[in-house]
């Protein structure tokens, strides 16, 4: 019967609304009331505050310092100092710092109470207390300051996802340093093409991390890193794979463990660097796959206020809860798992395979630590549903409230799957944002019902619509270019080395002059639910009508034959176009013509003739990212021609190897079939 359900299960089907308990609880609903009560501004559902966010937008940004009570030495002059996108300031003549907000529920917590469940392949399941992270922030703080690191200094990590570095960077952005991390899986050019973009001060390392049951020593990688960033004056040393080994013959190292030996200082003896309005929290990067990658700097005020409305508006977190998100430390999403403190919530943290010692471990894990919020991808969930796991029927999931789908465009079978197999009574929520403004553009609201494979809403005051080509508004259930009309607190402040800010305004600016394009497409129904169809610059121009890659992914990998997929779509001259469809196939599953004739029929019916391609290849892999996201780009552009130093760093991979089909593809193949096309065409 569930199977037959799966299969009905079509976009936008209803699957669950709020008990009234639960909405009239949540943290949106108090804020509600105060704005009420505060600002004798009444709204009658959320679709009325989210205008209202848009509309007056100081007024919105203002409530929300107002409401958190902000810590600031100077209250700010104004919420914002012009409309205007590019160039605009936030709280100007306010002084605030990030980690002191992280920290801030320390005072209040009970003696003992949980900040961090914290778990790896290397270390059993533990925790921190809320008072033992604050301890160890303050004393690393302390010691930065004694080795010379001042307000506007960078401090780097190339670390795994353990307490240790959720320590550091509180600790660095407690005083006012500039935060940059990059995971430890990353290949040495990768981080060398980051760090040396901003001229770091000191560096975080650790020794290696074991994922999948293996180790991976990193005291080389580190080394040649160090060589290539000759602005470092200190390395501080996590012996993390080999505990208690002799310290690395380094310039200027010092231990991790030395670090902390060091007195305690007193939560009211320790003074955060509270830093300007326009003074840089942090450094993160784009994915790198083309290009050297954007150093993307975002201000302390405007992240706070940000991460503030999101972790209590739309995660619906607070003091008792549990947010977990499998995560690297390179990828954005670590910075919003460390965010749910802001909420006075625990977080945990975990380092390693997701699926290792097997695919049911996660939720093993999230039982363990009485996880509220559970964060994965769509990925993941195709995995759990391939090993046919039911984690509802195997683990007590008692306190699980939430769910939060990141990282790619989810479907009404990735919904479907956890009311299924998780649980009846869950608020099943899908995000999309980005690294550019380190949270979501749409997203969660636990006022709205869930619809199947939808984003239930545009977050507050994120000011996001549908536009056609020519900047015209695309009418409700259209597909369009994501932008935003109106400026929001976290767009970065200005790219590291953008003098002129002429790098910052091509990667947003240039197709809608004053308006954020942010390069993906979505749909904006008449509720105002968000489907994302893929970036639109991995766009397949079919005869001039555009295509999203996601919606050929979810018909093509919802075949039994297919584990993977990649499509490109390659213009030609003379207007024509050829789109090759690559697909991984399961285990004992051939590509013959009866396969390609079902995926044709499959694309044909579920989507349109124009998502049929040209042809059909079985490859071993797909190219993916180190945050796991299918290379479309660099393969298109290898497929045109453009050499492959030009079109991919391999050290951004997560699978170097997998690329070379795509090279061999374009130099063995490629010609012959085009010229074919040409001359059938002609």
């Amino acid at each position: 019967m569930a199977d037959d359900l799966k299969r009905k299960l079509q976009e936008g089907d209803w699957l669950w609304t709020p008990r009234p308990e639960f909405a009239q609880n949540a943290q949106i609903t108090h804020y509600m009331g105060w704005l009420a009560r505060n600002r004798g501004k009444r709204f009658e559902d959320y679709n009325a505050l989210w205008q209202w966010s848009v509309t007056d937008t100081a007024g919105f940004w203002g409530s929300i310092w107002d409401y958190f009570e902000i810590l600031s030495d100077t209250q700010p002059d104004q919420v914002l100092d012009r409309p205007e996108m590019q160039g605009s300031q936030w709280f100007v003549g306010s002084k605030v710092n990030y980690a002191e907000h992280l920290l801030r529920y320390e005072a209040s917590a009970a003696p003992g109470e949980t900040v961090f469940h914290h778990s790896s392949e290397l270390r059993p399941l533990a925790t921190m207390s809320w008072q033992e992270l604050g301890r160890q922030v303050r004393i690393v703080a302390t010691q930065l300051r004694t080795l010379g690191v001042e307000p506007g200094d960078r401090v780097v990590s190339y670390m795994p996802n353990v307490p240790e570095t959720a320590v550091a960077m509180m600790a660095s952005t407690a005083i006012g340093a500039v935060w940059s991390s990059a995971a430890p899986e990353f290949g040495v050019q990768t981080v060398i093409d980051r760090f040396a973009q901003i001229e770091p001060k000191v560096l975080f390392a650790a020794d290696g991390y074991r994922f999948g049951g293996k180790d991976f020593k990193r005291e080389g990688e580190v080394r040649r890193i160090v060589a290539s960033l000759p602005s470092l004056e200190r390395v501080i040393w996590l012996d993390y794979l080999q505990p208690e080994a002799p310290l690395p013959d380094l310039p200027n190292v010092l231990s991790w463990r030395r670090l902390l030996q060091h007195r305690d200082v007193p939560r009211e003896q320790f003074r955060f660097e509270r830093v300007g309005h326009d003074h840089p929290l942090w450094v993160v990067f784009s994915s790198g796959t083309t290009g050297l990658p954007k150093a993307i700097v975002h201000s302390h005020v405007g992240v706070l206020v940000e991460h503030m409305k999101l972790m209590h508006f739309h995660i619906n977190l607070r003091p008792g809860s549990t947010m977990f998100f499998y995560s690297t430390t390179g990828w954005m999403m670590w910075n919003i798992l460390l965010a749910a403190l802001f909420a006075g919530s625990a977080a945990v943290l975990y380092d390693g395979n997701p699926a290792h010692p097997g695919p049911e471990f996660l939720w093993q894990l999230a039982a363990d630590t009485g996880t509220t919020s559970f964060g994965a991808s769509p990925t993941f969930v195709q995995m759990m549903e391939k090993a046919g796991l039911r984690p509802g029927e195997t683990y007590d999931l008692s306190r699980l409230e939430a769910i939060v789908v990141a990282g790619a465009p989810s479907t009404p079978e990735t919904f479907d799957w956890f009311y299924r197999c998780v649980k009846s009574d869950l608020w099943v929520t899908s995000q999309s944002g980005g690294t550019e403004l380190c949270s979501g553009f749409v997203g969660a609201a636990p006022l709205l019902p869930v619809y199947a494979g939808e984003i239930q809403t545009r977050l507050l005051g994120m000011d996001v619509h549908a536009w056609r080509d020519d900047g015209t508004p695309s009418a409700p259930g259209e597909v369009g270019e994501l932008v935003v009309l109106t400026p929001f607190p976290s767009m970065p402040i200005f790219f590291w080395n953008d003098d002129d800010g002429s790098r910052y305004h091509d990667a947003y600016f240039n197709v809608f002059p004053g308006v954020w394009r942010h390069g993906d497409f979505i749909k904006i129904n008449d509720r105002g639910g968000c489907y994302i169809y893929g970036r639109s610059d991995s766009t397949l121009n079919r005869f001039g009508v555009r295509i999203g890659t996601a919606e050929i992914y979810r018909a093509v990998e919802q075949m039994p034959e297919i584990a993977d997929s990649l499509i490109v779509c390659c213009e030609l001259p003379g207007g024509h176009f050829f789109m090759p469809l690559f697909i991984k196939l399961k285990p004992g599953f051939t590509l013959d013509a009866g396969l390609r004739e079902r995926i044709n029929q499959r694309l044909r019916s579920d989507c349109s003739p124009r998502h049929v391609p040209d042809r059909v290849y079985a490859i071993d892999q797909v190219p993916y990212t180190l945050t796991g996201k299918k290379m479309e780009i660099p393969v298109r552009k290898i497929l045109t021609g453009m050499p492959l130093a030009k079109a991919a760093s391999r050290d951004a991979m997560m699978n170097p190897d997998a690329i070379d089909y795509f090279v061999r593809f374009a130099q063995e193949s490629i010609d012959y079939q085009w010229r074919a096309r040409e001359s059938q065409s002609a």
